[in-house]
């Protein structure tokens, strides 16, 4: 992997070489295959009637061509496509010198009918995203959501000073703080499941000419939406051009980029608690963290993946923004876009790997927390003002003010101190001292 032009598959192989089987040029061409041989199955079953005499019983023998489907298969495919120099017209020959090989020669010209490339294309790449979510992408999420979830029980009561602009904040929750990122990545996840996968499927311009010219008596809407639907697996879009819209596809990458912004969001988090030693990292013997500074032991893992999501990003949002632009009834600019499809999933799944090393490797460091707190005892300010006007007390946002604000550290002896002068009566002020940087953390 030494020659590879992109990481993806080169230095990050083995993270993404799962996504060979969705995005390659390999299983495109399988893909290909597939809708061919299940639009032959499906005139067949409809059925034309220069296929009445189809022996159905070769449909599994039609299947296993896909089925068995070989890198030989493919490299023949790309042979031929050498020849005549178009890719899915590749796929239509080579299908049918398989039929000649099955002796299905007399059926051969309905391999193709009607269709255009677009009608192949539209629908493969849709069914080979549809696979690598489903198989691939939500496994890896859940894995991260669970682990998220874990960690989120484990340190649940570990109070924390917030910061707000950098500076010390309400104190909050350790665990409360992963359930912001839990929480944001379920309800983008929710959204992207519920987000139809469309397909493209109707001919030369979307209208079933050909179909209708040869066959006008057929309902081809209703074949159309029935092979797309029951033979594909997905939703066939009911007015097109030659080629799909792309407007469901581009709320798919629109949506997987939200949630790679929630995943930069935590990666940032998570990268500066380390870097204020609320964790320790888990040291791994021989590894070396700076060629320069033996003591290093870096969040290289945050840091790699925020990396990878950007570059993810910029390709999400880019194929979002384009693809479902075309002049008029097609042009060619979608065809060299949607091959770069895998590559900011590929970028997004070499994250995802890199966060969870990350967070295997994080050690609680609770002195360091506990000393933060101590060492910020004007957060409860706002406590103790809150107290202040349940009691009616006069101005006590303003006093606490002029006691706090700008100061560089506030001791508890000068807080009781504080209370200590407030005219109040004794159960209010014992209910006031008894208010700490470490207990004042809200909800959970």
């Amino acid at each position: 992997m030494l020659n590879a032009i992109s990481p993806i598959d080169g230095r990050y192989h083995e993270k993404t070489k799962a996504l060979s089987a969705y995005f390659s040029e390999y299983a495109l061409i399988k893909y290909r295959v597939f809708v061919e041989i299940q639009y032959f199955i499906a005139l067949a079953q409809h059925p034309l009637p220069q296929l009445n005499e189809f022996n159905l019983e070769m449909v599994e023998e039609l299947n296993e061509i896909f089925e068995n489907f070989s890198q030989d298969d493919a490299l023949q495919i790309k042979k031929i496509e050498r020849e005549i120099n178009h890719d899915v017209k590749a796929v239509e020959y080579f299908l049918k010198d398989q039929f000649d090989e099955l002796g299905l020669s007399h059926y051969k010209e309905f391999i193709h009918f009607g269709l255009t490339s677009q009608d192949i294309n539209n629908t493969a790449i849709p069914i080979l995203i549809k696979n690598f979510l489903e198989d691939e992408f939500y496994p890896k999420l859940n894995i991260l959501q669970n682990m998220l979830v874990s960690l989120s029980n484990e340190w649940a009561n570990i109070p924390m000073l917030a910061r707000t602009h950098g500076q010390p904040a309400t104190p909050t929750l350790l665990g409360k703080e992963l359930k912001v990122f839990i929480e944001r990545l379920e309800v983008q996840i929710t959204q992207l499941k519920k987000i139809e996968i469309k397909a493209k499927f109707g001919g030369a311009t979307g209208n079933f000419n050909a179909h209708l010219v040869a066959y006008p008596a057929i309902d081809w809407r209703s074949f159309g939406n029935h092979f797309v639907e029951e033979y594909l697996g997905l939703s066939r879009s009911q007015y097109t051009t030659q080629i799909a819209h792309y407007d469901t596809l581009a709320a798919i990458f629109q949506n997987i980029g939200r949630i790679n912004t929630v995943l930069i969001d935590m990666c940032r988090d998570l990268w500066a608690y380390v870097s204020m030693d609320y964790f320790k990292q888990k040291v791994n013997e021989g590894e070396v963290g700076s060629s320069a500074m033996p003591h290093k032991v870096n969040p290289i893992d945050f840091e790699n993946a925020e990396g990878n999501l950007g570059m993810a990003n910029a390709v999400f949002y880019h194929l979002a923004s384009k693809l479902p632009i075309s002049r008029l009834q097609r042009d060619l600019t979608d065809s060299t876009v949607t091959r770069n499809i895998g590559v900011p999933f590929g970028h997004t799944i070499i994250s995802i790997k890199s966060i969870l090393k990350g967070l295997e490797k994080l050690v609680l460091n609770e002195e360091k927390l506990a000393s933060d707190l101590e060492d910020n005892w004007m957060v409860v300010a706002e406590a103790i003002q809150n107290i202040l006007r349940r009691e009616s007390y006069e101005n006590p946002y303003e006093i606490l003010k002029e006691l706090t604000r700008g100061k560089a550290s506030i001791t508890r002896a000068e807080i009781h101190q504080f209370i200590d002068g407030l005219e109040l009566d004794d159960h209010i002020l014992e209910e006031l001292k008894a208010i700490t940087p470490h207990n004042y953390v809200g909800l959970p």
